[in-house]
């Protein structure tokens, strides 16, 4: 067979697209949303 794809490494590589997707995400949504959320922690806090 001379012209045999090995796909071992497919699913891996799948695998660390998304993680990298996900990481992209989350970092984007705290940048976007961190001080909104860290404000409404301070109000909860200084409340109770």
């Amino acid at each position: 067979m001379l012209f045999y794809v090995s796909e071992k490494g497919q699913g891996l590589v799948e695998y660390a697209l998304i993680f990298v997707l996900v990481v992209v995400l989350a970092i984007l949504l705290l940048v976007l949303f961190g001080s909104g959320v860290g404000n409404m922690y301070s109000n909860i806090t200084n409340t109770v």
